[in-house]
């Protein structure tokens, strides 16, 4: 597995052992093949670990899930984030920057898109006596955490247990501190949020960290846009299996916002659903949005 990518080289684990980690560089073959933090690789030459040695990529095996994002929504050209992760953890500071639901909401399209089951976990409780933020996103069955430096680790640490997890959020929002709490070991740089609310850049790449338990944690940079221009509304609404079928009779070019945009949406035909019918629209809408957040 693919752990660190630095300037032209990729560090790897062999065969899940955390304790001997090589570096390789890719196959003249394989071209510009993007090879990401997450993929599982195929390695060959020195696999011996020790200082100075160099190994090759020499194929990358077909990824199950795949995080993507574009710079922002007109930006043609994907970025893979991370790769084979099974859940999406999206931190959020409850002050300090401020939440906004528009990140989430856009991170939770990206995740459903890629296959990973999205997660919220909320940090600066202890900044907030008491917060609404959670309750906007009541009707998505959304997992919800709270990971701030009073709350205990164990409901974050039993969801990670044993499974591939990508962490993202914005700069500031305590993501690496969180890292550093789940991996003592890890020595994550913790930076300080600025007085203007935006937090400065303290991870600089992404970096897969074995957690002490069995899993893995995937800390990736601070954020500044998410953009979406690769996602469909028809590849949010697939992620719904109750809702899947549904569309399959909606008037072609459907974008499942209901009336008055698209007053035939089959959506509206689904008895019991309206609530998370509404919910999902907030997330379709977040898509169509060019709106800066």
């Amino acid at each position: 597995m693919v752990v660190s990518v630095d300037r032209g080289r990729w560090g790897c684990v062999l065969d899940g052992d955390a304790d001997r980690r090589i570096v390789a560089m890719r196959a003249r073959e394989l071209g510009r093949t993007p090879i990401v933090v997450g993929d599982q690789v195929d390695v060959v030459g020195d696999l011996t670990g020790k200082p100075d040695t160099l190994a090759r990529i020499v194929r990358v095996a077909e990824r199950s899930t795949v995080l993507r994002r574009t710079a922002d929504d007109t930006d043609p050209f994907e970025r893979i984030v991370v790769a084979n992760a099974e859940q999406l953890f999206i931190v959020v500071a409850l002050a300090d920057p401020p939440p906004r639901t528009g990140f989430v909401e856009r991170a939770m399209v990206a995740a459903y898109a890629g296959g990973l089951e999205p997660i919220l976990v909320l940090t600066k409780r202890d900044l907030v006596a008491e917060s609404e933020f959670a309750a906007a996103f009541e009707g998505l069955d959304l997992k919800i955490l709270y990971a701030g430096i009073d709350d205990p680790m164990a409901p974050v640490l039993e969801l990670l247990d044993d499974r591939l997890t990508a962490l993202i959020g914005h700069s500031g929002v305590g993501k690496s501190t969180m890292v550093n709490r789940l991996v003592p070991d890890a020595y994550r740089a913790v930076g300080e949020v600025s007085g203007v609310g935006k937090g400065k850049h303290t991870s600089t790449q992404s970096v897969a960290l074995p957690l002490p338990e069995g899993g893995w944690v995937i800390d990736t940079p601070g954020v500044r846009s998410f953009g979406l221009a690769h996602i469909t509304p028809d590849d949010v609404i697939a992620s719904f299996t109750d809702l899947a079928d549904a569309i399959e009779d909606c008037p072609r070019g459907c974008t499942h916002l209901g009336p008055p945009a698209d007053p035939e949406c089959a959506l509206d035909q689904l008895p019991g659903t309206e609530r998370r019918v509404a919910a999902i629209r907030q997330l379709l809408t977040a898509l169509i949005s060019n709106e800066t957040w």
